[in-house]
């Protein structure tokens, strides 16, 4: 399993980590690849994100529109975005919302996918949220979709359907390197 780097501080601060890995932070802090930069979302971002979210062909909003204010929100008040720049131009977004552990947002642009630009947000927000104290996780996606693949393959458990019929996961943070395991846990049975 690959060493995951980070990105923390206040919101537009970005303090790089010691990375390993296919990409690393660069000179400005962002985390770049062959073909996309990593980085900590912008409220000047927002109609970037709108533009990914719209442009989605799975997962596609039905009942509503998720307004500007409450994408602020969740930049601002709720938790933290990030966002992959490619030339200049957003092309996938996640937010995470450290209030309640959910996974709020993670959307590719379908001209970018297979890229690897998911996977690399995710490892950035779940990584955030466990910093910020959390123990589990949650998110809800519609089901038959790839995203259900991913998050599975990303260590996350099924929990059933929701009530608005989508599939829920939750992912329980890992046991810290080096934590003494107390009487019960799996590696006092080993």
């Amino acid at each position: 399993m690959r060493k995951s780097g980070g990105i923390c501080g206040q919101a537009g601060e970005l303090t790089q980590f010691n990375e390993t890995g296919p990409w690393a932070a660069g000179p400005t802090g962002r985390r770049m690849s062959a073909d996309g930069i990593l980085r900590q979302a912008r409220l000047d971002d927002i109609v970037a994100v709108q533009r990914v979210r719209a442009a989605v062909r799975e997962n596609r909003l039905r009942s509503r529109r998720i307004s500007d204010e409450e994408v602020r929100r969740h930049l601002e008040l709720l938790g933290r975005g990030w966002v992959i720049e490619v030339d200049g131009e957003v092309v996938a977004f996640a937010i995470g919302d450290a209030s309640i552990g959910n996974i709020w947002a993670l959307f590719v642009d379908p001209r970018h996918e297979r890229r690897g630009y998911g996977r690399r947000l995710h490892e950035a927000m779940v990584e955030w949220l466990w910093s910020q104290g959390l123990q589990r996780l949650w998110l809800t996606t519609e089901a038959g979709t790839r995203a259900v693949g991913f998050y599975r393959a990303a260590g996350w458990r099924e929990t059933g359907m929701t009530p608005k019929g989508e599939l829920g996961f939750v992912l329980d943070r890992p046991p810290r390197a080096g934590a003494v395991a107390g009487p019960g846990s799996p590696a006092d049975t080993c």
